[in-house]
Formats: C-alpha cells, structure tokens, sequence
C-alpha cells in the first residue's frame, strides 16, 4: 500500500512526522511518499538503508499554515504538500494521504481537488470518544457547523459502515445527540433528523442520546452536527487534561500520597493510555472519494504512526467501497 504523508502539517513537523513514518514502515507494510521541502526531509531522512528504500520525497516549495483562509489557500498555493497529496490520491498515485495540517484545508481540498462520493451532499469528519465499550464514533466532529437532516441521516449511514468495519461492530446501535433521550425532542433539524434516521432500515437506529450519557453509553456510533461534535471533542478534551493536571498534584502532595501513586502507577498509566488521542492516531474524512486521515495538529511520532495504520485499516476493510454503493443506491439527494 502507497501512503502520501504530508510532512510539513502539524505543530511538530516535519521530525516528528519522519520519525512516526518510520515507525510505520517498520510495523506495517505500507510505502511512504514524504511530500514537503526536500531540504528538511533529507536532514531526518534514516541511515537505514531497508526502511529508506519504502520511502520516496516528492519537493513541494508551498506550505499551507493554520492561520490562513483554507478555500483561499488550496487554490493559491497548488505546490503546497497539501494540494499535492490530494492530487496525488485523486490520481490514484497512492491509496490513502495522511497530514496533521491545517484542517480547514484538507476538508476543502478534499472537497475540491478529490471531490465527494457522488450521492453524499457533505463530508463528515469522524472522532472516538472512549468509554466502556471500546469507543463510540462521532460524526461529525468539525466539517459541517450548519447540517440539513439529510446530512444527519447520511452521517449516520457511513459511521454505520465504519464502525461495522473497521471497529468490528455486529450491526452497530447509532444514536443521535439530543438535549433529551425522548423522541419529539430538540430543534428543528433534529426532530426531522429523527424520522429520517428512524424510517432508514439499512443501520440500527437506536434513538436519542444525552451529552452526559455518552461516557457510559453502549452505543457504537454518535451523530451530531459538526458544531456540536467539535465542542463535545474538545470540552472532553479539556477535562481530561484538566483531570490528569489535579491527579499529579494530589499524587505528588506528600510521602503517602507519592506512595500510593507507586502502587497504581500502571493502573494509572493505561487510564492514560485510554485517553490518549494518540493511541487513535487520526480520523477518516468520510464522505469523500478517497482515503483521507486528519491527525491532530499536536501530534508526535507515535500518532502519526498510528494515524497511519488507521489508513492501512481503512484501505484493507474496503469500507469507501462499500460507502460508494450504499451512496448510489439509497441516497436520496431530494430529501429535505
């Protein structure tokens, strides 16, 4: 498998995401084109000659930052690792691209360099939030602050897919955020998103769920629009940093307390490890006519490795495929 990673994107590029490369190279069997300026790259590049022969640099003179106007940018600056990695996919040069770049960009380029599977009006950026049962996925988590119904149902629908096949979920529950768990509930736009989702019988709808439910929740796939998605992500986020912060402290408080954090050192560890956005690596981009991740912008070696795999995973399930058909068949461009 052929894998376009944008070295340049994320706040600790581009070693980081070297280094997370070669991790990958080393665990799966995958080949990497390096896009970004070939100057920096060849300064990390590896000494090792089994690892550096899976690895190709491709120049690009432009990068695009987080603080540029992302429409803007990915029509100006075509020689960014951005636009080349997107052009590359939509090529089909390579099977997936994979950045830690600015995500403003990378949804309009897949937008406007790949294109969307024909019959899905928008794409949806995916997120896991961890609980009991391994995870729930939310869609959408940031494409989309304003949804017609129709986008709810179709999020639905391709989370569905996902879930089914690359979390391992036997007809997986989806549920739909709502400020309560009874139908009839919440705006507009999600009472009507309601009945779509419950008159749909190609995924288990389950009905609605509250925002405090979602931690303990049994449900497989969460579906909200990105406004709400984007706070939920980064509201857990915060709480958890915020968490881990004050448990340190408590630990660290005395010689009883730096006594009892010894003893449940590895209990607290894989705590963290649960928590760890890099154990995720990166989101898909579902919606789009080819394999995107988005890894986040913080992210070091070990989370673009594993954002890696999650592009090996997505290539091997066959789930954009299964996504296209669904889209020509049941979708219903016409639906409010």
């Amino acid at each position: 498998m052929k894998i376009a990673l944008d070295v340049m994107g994320g706040d600790n590029a581009p070693k980081s995401n070297i280094d997370g490369a070669i991790e990958a190279i080393k665990e799966l069997n995958v080949e990497i084109i390096l896009l970004g300026d070939s100057a920096q790259i060849q300064e990390i590049m590896p000494k090792d000659e089994a690892v550096s022969s899976k690895m190709t640099v491709v120049h690009c003179d432009e990068t695009i930052t987080f603080d540029e106007k992302p429409v803007k940018a990915v029509r100006t600056k075509k020689k960014s690792s951005i636009v080349v990695g997107l052009n590359m996919l939509k090529n089909n040069e390579v099977d997936a691209f994979v950045s830690a770049g600015s995500t403003g960009a990378i949804l309009a380029g897949g937008l406007f360099v790949v294109g969307r599977i024909k019959g899905i009006d928008r794409p949806a950026l995916t997120g896991v939030f961890p609980n009991e049962n391994g995870g729930s996925l939310i869609m959408d988590v940031g494409a989309n602050a304003d949804c017609k119904p129709k986008n709810l149902d179709e999020f639905a629908m391709m989370g569905s897919i996902y879930a089914q096949n690359i979390l391992g979920r036997k007809n997986p529950k989806v549920a739909l955020v709502n400020i309560g768990s009874e139908e009839g509930k919440g705006n507009e736009l999600y009472k009507t998103a309601f009945e779509l989702m419950k008159a749909n019988a190609d995924y288990n709808f389950v009905g609605n769920i509250e925002a405090r439910e979602i931690p303990t929740s049994n449900v497989d796939v969460i579906v909200c629009d990105g406004f709400t998605g984007n706070i939920i992500i980064k509201l857990t986020e915060g709480i958890a940093s915020r968490f881990f912060d004050m448990l340190k402290k408590v630990m660290f408080e005395n010689i009883k307390t730096k006594f009892a954090a010894l003893m449940l050192k590895k209990s607290l560890y894989n705590m963290k490890k649960e928590l760890d956005a890099d154990e995720q690596g990166g989101v898909p981009l579902l919606g789009i006519d080819g394999i995107i991740i988005k890894a986040h912008g913080s992210s070091k070696a070990k989370a673009i490795k594993n954002a890696i795999k999650q592009a090996v995973k997505f290539h091997d399930s066959n789930s954009l495929t299964t996504i296209k058909d669904y889209a020509k068949k049941h979708v219903n461009n016409d639906i409010i």
